[in-house]
């Protein structure tokens, strides 16, 4: 067993400038390298292009979100419906099936549907983000979510939203949709209640006047 002794003992050649031993540099060495630290992103060139590199640890983003800035700080793994939910208290985006197949939680991003679930917050930034909540103006409901009433297009309610944003980017694709094009665009949201019925009468007579 070593002793204090035996810490005097070590050559005086063995220390550097500013009286650090090679045995201290190798302990400070050593902890340095169990906790590395990071401040703020990195960039690395993919394909020719700047590519910023988060974490481990978390970072502060901006969205742009129904028209807002928000900003928050947040793991670079966190999914843009969490942050939504939970940040920003937007809890219109439903988690269900949490892996990208029930449509649950699908938003508007740049005019597109895209599932929040299966989107990393921190690659959201920089696109325009619409959530279920920014189609109520005034009070008022919009054209597509009054015909989701009409039409009892909904039942247990947890895939309402993500439909309602659908339909909407449906009928601004296609004003005037066919039963196919109704089907086919509205294949990605799925209703376990079944009332696929009503929800096709919603989209067929819900669009903007």
């Amino acid at each position: 067993m070593k002793t204090k002794d035996d810490e005097d003992l070590i050559p005086v050649e063995e220390q550097q400038e500013g009286g650090v031993s090679r045995r201290d540099f190798l302990k400070i060495s050593s902890i340095a390298a169990a906790a590395p630290m990071v401040v703020g992103p990195t960039v690395v060139k993919v394909a020719g292009a700047e590519v910023p590199v988060y974490g481990p640890g978390a970072a502060s983003i901006t969205l742009n979100v129904n028209g807002k800035t928000l900003k928050t700080n947040v793991e670079p793994r966190v999914t843009l419906l969490d942050v939504l939910r939970d940040d920003f208290d937007l809890t219109g985006a439903k988690k269900v099936c949490d892996r990208g197949e029930c449509g649950a939680c699908t938003v508007l991003m740049d005019g597109k549907t895209v599932y929040a679930c299966s989107m990393l917050a921190i690659d959201a930034q920089g696109h325009k983000i619409e959530t279920v909540e920014s189609l109520t103006a005034g009070g008022n409901l919009h054209p597509i979510q009054q015909a989701f009433v009409d039409h009892d297009a909904e039942q247990c309610g947890f895939c309402t939203p993500g439909f309602v944003v659908a339909a909407k980017a449906l009928v601004d694709k296609y004003p005037n949709p066919t039963p196919e094009q109704i089907t086919h665009e509205l294949a990605g949201n799925f209703c376990r209640c079944g009332t696929y019925a009503g929800i096709r009468r919603a989209v067929g007579e819900g669009k903007e006047a």
